[in-house]
Order: C-alpha cells, then structure tokens, then sequence
C-alpha cells in the first residue's frame, strides 16, 4: 500500500427518487465542482441513494400484516406492518427481544441476501416521507456493476465501486458502514503466505479490504451532510471479479448458534 491516500466527499448532489439516473447525477455535479474521476478511484456510496433512484421502498400505508407480523410486533414494540416488511425482506429471524428500559426492542434477521443486521436493514432514516421505508437494493453488486461500467465509460479509466450499509456489530457499541454491494473492489484481500514486519509467515490473515473503505467514508458520510457519496484516490488495489457475498460468513462457520 502507498504511504498516504485521500478521500473527499462528493457536495452537491440532488434528493433521488425513483427512475433518476445515479451515475449521470454523478458525474453532473463532479463536473459543477470541477472534478473528475481518475485511474483507481474508488466511490463508496451510501445505499439509500441506489435505493431510492431503485425504487427499492416500501410505505406503511400499503402493507397489511400477517398473523406472523402481529405476532411478533407485540414482542418488540414495532409497528406490525413494519415488521410484515423486515419479514418479507428476511430468510429468518436471528434474535428477537425488548429490554425493560427500551422502548422498541430489537429484532435481529438474515437478511434474504445474507446480511445478517438489525431490522433486515430495513430503515426509516433519510425517508423522503412518512411512513416510508428504505430496502436493500434488489441485488446490490449488480448495482455497483452497473454504475461502475457507466462511469468507467463516461471517464475512460478503470473505477472502483462499494456500495455501503450501516451495521452494528457483534460484542461492539456503536454503527459502522460495511460493504453490501462491489464491483471491482476486492471483499477480502488474503495476505496468506506474505511475511509480517518480522518476517513470520502469515497464516490465516485476509483484510476486509471492502469493508474498510466503507468505515471510512463513514467519517465524511453524515447522515444530516447529504454527502452519499465519497471517493477514496491513491490506494493500490487490484481489480477483481468480486461479489459482496465474498464477506459472509457460511453458516458452518458460525460458533455461536
């Protein structure tokens, strides 16, 4: 890796909705700031933009629901019609409680790609209206693929794209932005057989690669900031046939289940 890189966030861009262009809205407002992107660039781009210009939503006021729904609401204090969403939206419910002192419980899920989140990453923050729901997108890597080949095309060099989520994490406080979405960018970059700055062979070290850029545009990401997009410039990296699901853990992996 290089000794330094930067990062900026892309000012400027509009409120999406559903139909608009993503990657035309990009490279718009780069050229309003007199920017451009350039050979390795990598854009980590908050998903709810994917989302909405996806139409991948979902409104209270049109879901009915289930027995399982209702049932389930009354264990975590939701609004069953959000729960019936985060349901259709998940292969299983994990974990399902309400503390005392909380309000709403938590409901943990498998999300139906994979993610294992709060909520199946279903989300209220950053609504266009109330009572409106942010999803995943569809299929979030061929996402990234799409608008990966559309700005490669527009700036003729290769590009990088992550699209990201906000996550907790297990036995840690607090959120940080994860990898749901690639093109290009490796998931996990294995060091396996490498030396340590000791020259100990590496066994069994593999940096999240995909993950870590996408804590790190967490810290110019405000969710207030309007700022879903963030460029990542000067880091060496190499081009992969990836997939999100390169971060997941099998289910044969898992020690506490």
């Amino acid at each position: 890796m290089p000794d330094s890189m930067m990062m900026f966030r892309l000012s400027g861009l509009p409120d999406f909705q559903e139909g608009d262009d993503l990657a035309q809205s990009i490279i718009d407002t780069l050229a309003l700031n007199k920017q451009q992107l350039v050979e390795g660039d990598i854009l980590v781009i908050a998903h709810k933009v994917v989302s909405k210009s996806e139409g991948a939503c979902a409104y209270l006021d049109q879901v009915t629901p289930s027995p399982e729904a209702i049932e389930l609401a009354k264990t975590v204090n939701k609004d069953p019609r959000k729960v019936e969403v985060i349901l259709s939206q998940s292969k299983r419910v994990v974990r399902a409680f309400k503390r005392p002192d909380q309000e709403e419980g938590t409901l943990i899920a498998e999300h139906k790609n994979g993610y294992i989140c709060a909520n199946a990453a279903v989300d209220e923050s950053n609504a266009d209206h109330p009572g409106q729901l942010i999803l995943l997108p569809e299929d979030p890597d061929k996402s990234a693929q799409q608008l990966c080949l559309a700005l490669e095309a527009h700036f003729a060099c290769n590009l990088g794209i992550v699209i990201s989520d906000t996550f907790g994490r297990p036995w840690r406080l607090g959120q940080t932005n994860v990898a749901i979405g690639l093109a290009n960018v490796p998931g996990v970059m294995s060091m396996l057989g490498e030396e340590d700055a000791f020259g100990r062979p590496l066994s069994v070290t593999a940096p999240a690669f995909a993950d870590e850029l996408a804590a790190a545009s967490g810290l110019l990401m405000e969710k207030s900031a309007k700022a879903p997009v963030i460029v990542f410039r000067g880091l060496s990296w190499p081009k992969t046939d990836s997939s999100s699901r390169d971060l997941i853990r099998s289910h044969n992996e898992d020690l506490f289940r």
